[in-house]
């Protein structure tokens, strides 16, 4: 039999002699509290799963495919997707500054006929499209790594100077 090492008591280190029952279950609750942090985290509690959102008006429908909760560093994309029921001569689509703040916007496709700033927010000018046809704006993003917490990244669909729909969301960004 080898020997034993000069510091280990075989008794209370082996056969775990003299651990209260309360140490036990201290123990088996950190493991359980694991268990159920990597059960959340399989079932996309903290993030990247795109879901849809969808704002219709008579005049033109507003697709956005991005998921509502994501994970510091990582890379997503969102997908705009516009079907005009009426003529809109002059798209453009209208994002909340938290869809840049904290992130890095690092693909635009198709690149927009024009980029610029409506009161603070991003502005993307999409041009004409006509009614019964599409447009679908594809932007990729990677959240910086010390961007934590929950921003607005509402989206607003505009012709001109005129609101045609809007929706609203919140992101909730996790460490």
């Amino acid at each position: 039999m080898p020997q034993v090492p000069d510091k280990l008591v075989l008794k209370r280190h082996r056969d775990l002699d003299g651990i209260r029952g309360a140490d036990l279950w201290a123990r088996r609750t950190v493991i359980a509290l694991l268990a159920l942090f990597a059960a959340a985290g399989l079932a996309n509690v903290f993030g990247q799963r795109p879901q849809t959102t969808v704002a219709a008006t008579p005049k033109a429908t507003l697709k956005l495919y991005a998921p509502a909760h994501l994970r510091s560093g990582l890379l997503f994309s969102a997908r705009f997707h516009v079907f005009a029921h009426r003529e809109l001569r002059h798209a453009t689509l209208v994002l909340d500054p938290g869809w840049a703040e904290g992130t890095a916007i690092n693909t635009i496709e198709p690149s927009p006929i024009g980029e610029a700033s409506k009161d603070g927010k991003l502005a993307f000018q999409l041009g004409h499209i006509r009614a019964g046809s599409s447009y679908i704006l594809f932007l990729q993003f990677q959240v910086n790594p010390t961007n934590v917490g929950r921003r607005s990244q509402d989206v607003e669909l505009d012709d001109g100077d005129q609101p045609v729909t809007r929706i609203d969301r919140v992101v909730t960004i996790f460490p």
